[in-house]
């Protein structure tokens, strides 16, 4: 097969899927990983995809679920600098609902050594602090989706809904002007609304790569968020939104 066949063809089932790894490509192409690596850069430098450790994704789509396994390497300082933003409105002491997004587990990296009760769906977060004897960990059992490594579903909500907490971080797919904070996925959609619902001081963290697109699932309006953290540069139109609603933004920057 011509390179630019296999290229065309890649472009067509990254369109399609929204995400897939290097490995996945190689095999179905017969071609080793570095040919794959090589086809995904020039796909990246052409503005097609976005390239990640292990494969490649797009943010367009609004039913775009991106694998966690790729997301986990994508925009990495991006996710540093929200969390170390976040850090700064979290005191010893808070219960706090920390969803599965690859942001909340930088920020669960960063909070590690605080006196905390963490309620959190993500498989992950409970593994980076299970073994941390200052956290009270609470995790929300349910339905486990290996793409998320995250638990959702009626048990996970039922268990949600009977706690109260004092803050909220939760993640997106993404951002609109219009259309307020969305999701790919109504699960991960729902247990965000709750945690929302359950809790005293809501924070929404997500990097810029998130705004200025809409997504498949309503997750909230911007009344309902008191604090959004974000390393995006907002216009003139966003302050004017965040103004507007009562949101506060803090603008994460790197260190």
């Amino acid at each position: 097969m011509l390179a630019i066949t296999r290229k065309n063809e890649i472009k067509d089932i990254i369109l399609d899927k929204k995400s897939i790894t290097v490995t996945e490509l190689s095999k179905r192409f017969s071609v080793t990983e570095e040919t794959i690596r090589r086809d995904l850069k020039q796909l990246e430098e052409e503005g097609v995809l976005i390239r990640t450790y292990g494969g490649a994704f797009i943010q367009d789509g609004v039913e775009n679920n991106v694998d966690l396994n790729l997301r986990k390497s994508a925009y990495v300082q991006s996710k540093a600098s929200i969390a170390r933003c976040s850090k700064q409105f979290i005191h010893n002491g808070d219960s706090l609902f920390i969803d599965s997004s690859t942001t909340s587990l930088a920020l669960a990296k960063e909070i590690s050594d605080m006196r905390l009760t963490v309620m959190t769906n993500s498989l992950l977060i409970i593994n980076e602090l299970h073994d941390k004897p200052n956290i009270r960990l609470i995790a929300i059992g349910g339905n486990y989706s290996s793409v998320d490594q995250a638990f959702g579903g009626l048990n996970s909500n039922l268990t949600l809904q009977k706690y109260y907490l004092d803050k909220a971080f939760v993640s997106c797919r993404t951002l609109s002007l219009e259309n307020g904070i969305t999701d790919s996925i109504e699960s991960i959609a729902e247990i965000r609304q709750i945690a929302i619902r359950r809790s005293k001081e809501i924070y929404v963290i997500a990097d810029y790569s998130k705004f200025n697109h809409t997504s498949f699932v309503h997750i909230c309006d911007y009344d309902d968020v008191d604090y959004i953290v974000s390393d995006y540069e907002p216009t003139d139109e966003w302050l004017t939104l965040f103004q507007k609603h009562n949101v506060r933004y803090c603008h994460a920057k790197e260190s």
